[in-house]
């Protein structure tokens, strides 16, 4: 995995009525502050990526659907500088993905459905602070297609 990104399980407490799950506490060793909290809809077929950011970091929830997350480090002097790693998210993975400033980002539904995320942020929207690449910038060489196997 990139260096400080960070993926923490959730819990399910389940009971006759239903559930209930924390995403996010003050105490989680990875929330430094807070910023603004925010809630995107994508549908399938579609890809958001890149962008990474200055200062700010990203924690994500997807509530619902399922979404391949693509992560590229782009932090001279990481140890895992240029390291790209991919990880699942969503209903049949509830997960909180931390991921640091400096680290490029993006997502794209699988299956059927649209992916819900709601995600929090260390500071408030700034457009001075999010850099974008192209979704498919042959530097970061991702492949965004489903893999038949």
């Amino acid at each position: 995995m990139i260096q400080d990104v960070i993926l923490k399980p959730l819990v399910a407490h389940n009971d006759d009525r239903g559930f209930f799950m924390e995403i996010l506490r003050e105490t989680d060793p990875f929330f430094t502050r807070f910023g603004q909290s925010s809630f995107s809809i994508m549908y399938p077929g579609a890809v958001k990526a890149w962008h990474h950011h200055r200062q700010q970091d990203d924690i994500w929830f997807f509530v619902s659907g399922m979404a391949q997350v693509g992560l590229y480090d782009l932090r001279e002097g990481s140890p895992t500088f240029e390291e790209t790693n991919t990880v699942y998210l969503g209903e049949h993975n509830r997960q909180v993905l931390f991921i640091p400033h400096g680290v490029a980002h993006g997502y794209r539904p699988i299956g059927t459905t649209p992916a819900a995320l709601v995600y929090f942020t260390t500071h408030t929207y700034d457009p001075n602070d999010e850099l974008r690449l192209d979704w498919n910038d042959t530097r970061i060489g991702f492949d965004w297609t489903t893999k038949n196997k």
